[in-house]
């Protein structure tokens, strides 16, 4: 590690990119300190506090580094282009023009990029409205309704789009993917917070042994879950491949002991954010039309909002975990479904004369990729589980409420991860020296 920076800080034009980023992100930062004009940012701060955070809400707050909350200049962040990639990516399945293009090498990948921003401007501007609409009607703009809804939409979409736009510029002139490493510190600034506030409640104030238990508690979930993240993350299966030998005059050769490595969680944390979304869309609908429910229909909400699960005085909403569970299983293989084809992949093998030992090629393979993938992905569902229950749980029994659970930390893990790679990367380009060298 330590020769790992030595040779980084060698690198001057990597230091300027690292620089570069860092300056970017401490735009990003500063963004998400103004505040805009004409809104009552104190009524968006209570309403925000008033809710039992879903884990939508949970998920918006991380994404946004708490900047929704305070209602600044960048609310949205790039929360409408991380909507508008998934979109783009399922329909890339669907529509053959849109998968035609991926394929395109880099001519298609910059249509698809024009096309992501185009729907980011145009999800900003929805959201934005809907909004200023919801809340405005409610107290959150202030003076001359029209005149302060126009400007908060004006903000919002220009202030998702200058995001958008950073991530780009990082793309180009800094270090790792820009849209994953401003997600990252988004996260990342909220932490601090919330663990501050953890400690507060559960250990400062109290007798020694209740606190040295209390924050010994605290530390084991958090790097229990920081490790079993890791291991969700890493975890491969990788299928065993020969190749048939080629010869040359009287010499055959061939590649064999090379595989194909499949990840245990094939789908990310793109599950975990469908079914929270799906289950927070109720509440958030409700809010924004400014009603409440009471009596059966609230009952029946607490079912759907993560915050009033495994709670010890009333365990009966904690049923709406399971169904969660059962949300998380099913898009895990329907997203994996149409992003991995074990069709595309058997035909592929054929073609460079490959075959996976024990196996025929063609249906068989299919057959054998399909199986090996099922197993897989149930594998990796029940562990993205894990990883998102421990926080709940913890958070539902002891009545805490904090920004980063299983889903932000597996978003931190896989970008630290991710840029890491990137960094080793770049650094063995410009430290390799060939056979003269």
């Amino acid at each position: 590690m330590k020769e790992k920076m030595r040779a980084f800080m060698r690198q001057k034009d990597l230091k300027k990119k690292a620089l570069f980023t860092v300056f970017m992100l401490l735009l990003v930062r500063f963004g998400s300190q103004l505040q805009i004009p004409g809104v009552n940012r104190d009524y968006f701060s209570q309403w925000f506090s008033q809710q039992n955070k879903t884990g939508a809400l949970n998920i918006i707050s991380a994404f946004t580094g708490g900047s929704f909350e305070r209602m600044s200049v960048f609310a949205l962040n790039i929360t409408p282009y991380i909507t508008a990639s998934i979109i783009i990516e399922l329909l890339s399945i669907a529509i053959p023009s849109l998968e035609e293009m991926q394929r395109d090498g880099e001519n298609g990948r910059k249509k698809m990029v024009r096309i992501t921003r185009y729907l980011t401007a145009g999800l900003s501007l929805m959201e934005s409205v809907a909004m200023a609409i919801g809340f405005g009607r409610s107290g959150l703009l202030e003076g001359n309704m029209f005149i302060s809804g126009m400007c908060t939409v004006i903000t919002l979409v220009a202030g998702s789009a200058f995001v958008m736009w950073i991530g780009e510029l990082i793309n180009d002139r800094g270090i790792g993917n820009g849209i994953s490493i401003v997600l990252l510190i988004n996260i990342i600034s909220s932490i601090p917070q919330d663990i501050t506030g953890l400690f507060e409640q559960f250990v400062i104030g109290k007798t020694i042994a209740k606190g040295i238990l209390a924050a010994a508690v605290i530390i084991m979930v958090i790097v229990g879950t920081v490790i079993l993240t890791v291991i969700v993350n890493d975890a491969t299966r990788k299928i065993p491949v020969n190749y048939a030998p080629k010869t040359r005059g009287s010499i055959a050769s061939g590649v064999n002991g090379s595989g194909i490595p499949l990840k245990v969680n094939t789908a990310g944390v793109i599950p975990v954010i469908f079914a929270s979304s799906l289950f927070a869309i109720p509440q958030i609908v409700l809010s924004l039309i400014g009603k409440n429910p009471g009596g059966a229909a609230g009952r029946a909400l607490q079912f759907v909002n993560q915050g009033a699960w495994f709670r010890r005085g009333d365990m009966l909403p904690t049923i709406g975990f399971a169904v969660y569970c059962l949300l998380i299983i099913f898009f895990a293989y329907f997203y994996t479904s149409i992003t991995f084809n074990p069709i595309e992949v058997a035909d592929n093998l054929r073609k460079q004369g490959a075959t996976i030992p024990g196996i025929r090629a063609g249906q068989a393979t299919i057959q054998y990729l399909r199986k090996v993938l099922d197993g897989i992905i149930f594998i990796g569902a029940i562990m993205l589980i894990a990883v998102v229950a421990i926080p709940a749980i913890a958070g539902g029994l002891f009545n805490t409420n904090v920004s980063f659970g299983g889903t932000s930390l597996i978003i931190i893990v896989g970008v630290v991860l991710e840029t890491i790679q990137s960094i080793d990367a770049q650094l063995a380009v410009r430290t390799y020296k060939g056979f003269l060298g």
